[in-house]
């Protein structure tokens, strides 16, 4: 792991700030170039593994990006410890103070939530508290119309006790385009934020919102769409949807797609949505076997258990041919798409 540090804007109440190697400091103040591929494809696996929850096998992947000042890596790798240690420790605060000095808003967050300036006595030197210098840098920003700052002031406002003037700029960002904001403000509405005339005209306004997002790419939009257009009977859209979601590596939707295919009377008989395709086992094992040996879920792991009698042993192996030439590492990485600022 790279030297924990404080940077000049961090210091302890008491005085005493952490050691920072002046080569350090010069290395993520100077960061005019972006990664070399080598350091891409490592930051590239190690945002796989975040994707998949791989919160230990993830980190020497994203420290190599790290160390070459990659703010998001630090970023995450103070993710991965808060959520092994179960809390803010010492090494999710010092990624978090490294990501700090480059303004990222969230690690901020973090650090406040954690209790690092009252606690650990690790404070901004120039605002009351990092809820507060967030705030300070995000908002002129937001005025200026970046959409991502403006998103990070519906959070950071949320943290200072203030969730009308935080949803206001969660709604400015969503207009501005912003997807996440947009799937967010989509199931606000739809479980009863802001005043509609008809619940019709609140159904219409959340799936628009989720559409729009899902039109972007953004993939947890894919699957709010699909969810909204199932519970209104649009069950061919919401099959689409669906199916765009797994195409685009959302697992959860992997696997109801999966699942479809290899039995989908049990799928229904566990809550699941209408099957919009045949019954064909073969290739609901293939996918469910490409997905265990990429991702290592033990979801399809349990699935393929249960239902391994509807296959005989040869049906089993040409499924899993099928799964290497078809579904094995073919197309974005299978992820769980987590939430960049979650639980």
């Amino acid at each position: 792991m790279l030297v924990s540090y404080l940077g000049d804007n961090f210091v302890s109440k008491s005085g005493k700030a952490k050691l920072l190697l002046a080569s350090a400091l010069f290395l993520f103040s100077s960061l005019a170039w972006g990664l070399d591929d080598e350091t891409q494809e490592a930051k590239n696996e190690g945002m796989r593994l975040w994707g998949l929850s791989e919160w230990i096998k993830m980190q020497p992947y994203l420290e190599q990006a790290a160390a070459e000042g990659d703010v998001e890596s630090m970023y995450y790798l103070g993710e991965a410890n808060r959520l092994l240690d179960r809390g803010l420790s010492q090494d999710a605060m010092d990624w978090y103070l490294q990501a700090a000095e480059h303004d990222d808003p969230f690690a901020m967050l973090r650090l406040w939530g954690g209790g690092a300036c009252s606690a650990g006595d690790y404070c901004p030197e120039d605002a009351e508290g990092w809820r507060e210098k967030t705030l300070d840098e995000q908002l002129p920003r937001a005025k200026n119309g970046d959409a991502e700052a403006m998103l990070a002031l519906y959070y950071i406002y949320g943290a200072l006790d203030d969730s009308d003037e935080g949803n206001e700029w969660l709604e400015k960002a969503a207009e501005a385009g912003n997807p996440e904001a947009q799937d967010r403000l989509a199931k606000m509405i739809q479980d009863g934020h802001g005043f509609y005339w008809s619940e019709e005209s609140r159904l219409d306004a959340s799936e628009e919102l989720a559409r729009q997002a899902a039109n972007q790419g953004y993939v947890p939009a894919m699957r709010t769409l699909s969810s909204m257009l199932g519970k209104q009977g649009k069950e061919e859209e919401s099959w689409e949807w669906e199916a765009k979601a797994s195409k685009s590596g959302m697992l959860d939707a992997r696997l109801g797609i999966a699942w479809c295919y290899l039995n989908p009377d049990s799928f229904q008989e566990f809550g699941g949505e209408q099957c919009l395709v045949e019954k064909d086992p073969i290739k609901g094992w293939a996918i469910l076997y490409a997905m265990r040996e990429e991702a290592g879920d033990h979801y399809p792991k349990n699935l393929m258990e249960r239902n391994r009698d509807l296959l005989t042993y040869e049906q089993r192996q040409k499924a899993e041919a099928l799964a290497e030439d078809e579904w094995l590492n073919h197309g974005p990485p299978l992820s769980k798409f987590p939430p960049r600022y979650g639980f």
